[in-house]
């Protein structure tokens, strides 16, 4: 009896030991939070997580390459602060796996990356990448206190030698709902400009926004937002010639049948005071 005892007690000892360690892991083996101190409270938890995922990812990776994706995940994992993120895409499909918010490209010899990264709110929990990307995260604005505020920079990395740099970071005015961004070239004068565009769930439509070279690549950017939507309507325009675009704001009318595109009116850029000016009405004017 007394042999048996002490046998029982290594067992349970054994038993309750198991189930600890396996509460510290996630299904992909990785660290997890315990109860008392949840992940998107703790930057402490999300850094470990993080870096833990970043380091599987390179670990399966067959085919790596100087200032990749997963060096740039790295770079804003270690150099920005908790809660920052490299976002990716929406999925263009159910199913598939979302690409990384990157764009590469050459310009004089150089190699550049323009990247989307998301930042924590400081003093609330931490986002999650999930949350704020897609057509359902475009309403996260009605919540946005619940599951953290995102701050969007679209960026520009500079690779040089396998070194990573960050040359500009431009803010993004909204927090959630991103869909794409690509790069165009202006048809008026050939100003190359990135265009992000966000799903806008709530007026069945899409905000976008226009990010112009205008003092080359390496310069900070003119932004100029448009969108469209069930009833609003905000569309590009070369109207005074110069270097910065313009644009039209419609004017729609709604009589409770049907909503009509009624008129439209032209903002310009005033450079001296940095804002969009109503062309009928001086005293209306947009930051973008």
């Amino acid at each position: 009896m007394k042999r048996f005892i002490p046998t029982v007690i290594f067992v349970i000892l054994i038993i309750v030991g198991f189930f600890w360690i396996k509460s510290c892991y996630t299904s992909e083996g990785g660290p997890t939070t315990t109860t008392d101190e949840q992940t998107e409270f703790s930057p402490r938890k999300d850094q470990g997580i993080q870096q833990y995922n970043l380091e599987v990812k390179k670990r399966q990776s067959t085919e790596r390459a100087p200032c990749d994706t997963l060096n740039i995940v790295g770079y804003v994992l270690n150099n920005y602060p908790p809660g920052s993120y490299l976002v990716n895409f929406d999925k263009t499909l159910t199913y598939n796996v979302p690409n990384p918010a990157v764009i590469y490209y050459n310009n004089s010899g150089k190699k550049y990356i323009f990247g989307i990264v998301a930042r924590s709110k400081p003093g609330e929990r931490l986002i999650e990448p999930k949350n704020i990307v897609g057509y359902d995260q475009s309403f996260i604005d009605l919540d946005s206190t619940e599951l953290g505020t995102a701050f969007f920079y679209l960026t520009l990395f500079q690779c040089d030698n396998g070194e990573i740099s960050v040359v500009w970071e431009a803010p993004i005015p909204n927090h959630g709902g991103l869909n794409w961004f690509h790069m165009y070239k202006w048809a008026y004068r050939g100003t190359p400009y990135i265009r992000v565009e966000f799903h806008y769930a709530m007026g069945k439509g899409h905000l976008d926004y226009n990010y112009f070279m205008i003092n080359g690549l390496t310069s900070p950017p003119h932004l100029l937002m448009t969108y469209k939507g069930i009833n609003f309507k905000r569309t590009m325009a070369n109207i005074n010639n110069d270097q910065f675009p313009d644009y039209y704001e419609f004017i729609y009318y709604d009589n409770g049948k049907e909503i009509v595109e009624s008129d439209s009116v032209a903002f310009l850029w005033d450079n001296k005071d940095s804002l969009y000016v109503n062309t009928r009405n001086k005293r209306q004017t947009r930051p973008y």
